[in-house]
């Protein structure tokens, strides 16, 4: 059989007629070696030393929600990329931002990517967003085994609930154990100070410019405190890849709009080097 395939050029019938709406199943069935999380690595000592992407950050507002990443990919105490791009369209109504181990988190992106083409192709319908999370919590368990030898990836997932006609985040953990977060979000190393300025920024009734305002203050903070994390870089015009995604679908802001927005940030923040004061109750 394995034969006559090569020498026809013809799939086996099993692959034109796939038994389930998931690619993940149907490539665990056929070629499980081809699934990241089967790949066995020789034994190490201590943790693997391999280019980790760092910050991403979200934050809704009504009609759909704004995901935003660094541009900074770092291995150990050396910036291993200062463009790296984090943050992916999942589909026409969601999106990706991606946290560890950049190898195998783009890769995970791309099969997630295939996964929800596959499901729409085969059940003639998208997958709702609970169903897309659910899914993409499924493929981060799935790494566990790479992740407990330091090659973990924690993505953050967000996209606009056709269902509910709302924006809506959902965070992770390397065991792929979820939760959706309300209002706004952030994951990787410099996500503790991103979420901390977030907290102190974020207004329920933003409009989708001071969302995207808003995320890129939250990184510019976490990259002030965060080594690991790129603000925007003036001298080499890189800035954070920013993402909107509503009604309409997922957008990605051009790059002259987000350079207008980080130097708008960054001659505020030449007067206020700590950012905008929260007011107190």
């Amino acid at each position: 059989m394995e034969a006559n395939t090569r020498s026809t050029g013809r799939l086996p019938a099993a692959f034109l007629t796939p038994g389930s709406s998931s690619f993940m199943d149907f490539l665990g069935e056929h070629s499980p070696d081809l699934l990241p999380g089967n790949r066995p690595l020789p034994p190490v000592q201590g943790a693997i030393e391999a280019p980790h992407g760092t910050t991403i950050v979200a934050a809704a507002f009504p009609g759909g929600v704004v995901l935003a990443g660094d541009r900074r990919a770092t291995m150990g105490n050396v910036i291993a990329q200062r463009d790296i791009e984090k943050v992916f369209p999942a589909d026409e109504y969601s999106a990706v931002g991606i946290a560890g181990t950049a190898g195998l988190a783009v890769e995970m992106v791309k099969l997630f990517q295939l996964e929800l083409e596959h499901f729409e192709k085969v059940e003639g319908a998208q997958l709702s967003l609970e169903g897309k999370a659910n899914r993409l919590s499924t493929m981060i368990r799935s790494n566990l085994g790479m992740a407990m030898q330091g090659l973990a990836v924690v993505p953050l997932f967000a996209g606009y609930d056709l269902d509910r006609e709302k924006g809506r985040i959902f965070s992770y953990d390397v065991t792929g154990g979820r939760s959706e977060e309300q209002g706004f979000a952030a994951t990787g190393s410099g996500s503790l100070f991103a979420r901390s300025a977030l907290k102190k920024l974020f207004q329920e009734d933003f409009t989708e410019n001071q969302a995207a305002m808003a995320v890129v203050q939250a990184l510019y903070d976490a990259a002030d405190d965060d080594s690991a994390t790129g603000g925007p870089d003036m001298a080499r015009r890189i800035y954070p890849i920013v993402t909107v995604i509503t009604e309409d679908g997922f957008k990605k802001l051009t790059e002259a709009e987000v350079s207008e927005i980080a130097r708008a940030i960054h001659e505020r923040r030449l007067e206020q080097p700590d950012g905008p004061r929260a007011a107190l109750l």
